[in-house]
C-alpha cells in the first residue's frame, strides 16, 4: 500500500483508513509524550544512526526514505509493537505505514525547517498537511 493509498484512506474513508488514521494519531501522541517531544525523536534517530534521514524530514529539502526495518530498529520493537496494539494492527504493518507517513508527519510539524518550541507537535497542523497532500492527489474523493 502506497503513501497515496494511506493518505487517501485517511481522507476518503477507504478500507483500512481508520486503522491508518488511528496509527498516525497514536504516533503523534507518542512523539508529544516522549521526553523532549520531537527533539527526543530526533535524538533517538541520531542514536540509531538515522540522524541524516530525520534531518531531511525537518529540513526544507526532499525527505529521505526510511525502510520499515530501519524505523523499527530506531524506535525499538517494543515501541512499534505498542503503537500497533493500540490501533489493533500487526507490528510489521505498523512499521510499513509509519515508514511511509512519518517523514510527512515530521515535515509537516517543522514548518520552515524549525522544530516547534518545546518539541511539541501541533497535531491539527500535521493532519492538515496530510489532508492537503491527499487533496493534491485526489485522495479526498469518496470511494
Amino acid at each position: 500500500m502506497g503513501l497515496l493509498d494511506i493518505v487517501g484512506g485517511l481522507i476518503g474513508g477507504q478500507a483500512g483508513g481508520n486503522s491508518q488514521s488511528a496509527l498516525i494519531t497514536t504516533a503523534l501522541e507518542f512523539i508529544n509524550n516522549q521526553p523532549g517531544g520531537l527533539n527526543g525523536l530526533i535524538e533517538k534517530f541520531k542514536a540509531g544512526g538515522a540522524g541524516d534521514v530525520i534531518g531531511s524530514w525537518v529540513g526544507n529539502g526532499e525527505n529521505q526514505p526510511i525502510s520499515p526495518d530501519t524505523l523499527q530498529n530506531v524506535l525499538g520493537s517494543d515501541v512499534v509493537g505498542s503503537l500497533a496494539s493500540k490501533v489493533g494492527i500487526d507490528p510489521s504493518q505498523a512499521s510499513s505505514i509509519l515508514a511511509q507517513v512519518l517523514p510527512h508527519v515530521v515535515n509537516g510539524a517543522t514548518p520552515n525547517g524549525e522544530v516547534p518550541a518545546g518539541g511539541q507537535v501541533d497535531t491539527s497542523n500535521v493532519l492538515g498537511t496530510l489532508t492537503q497532500l491527499a487533496g493534491m492527489f485526489g485522495g479526498n474523493k469518496q470511494a
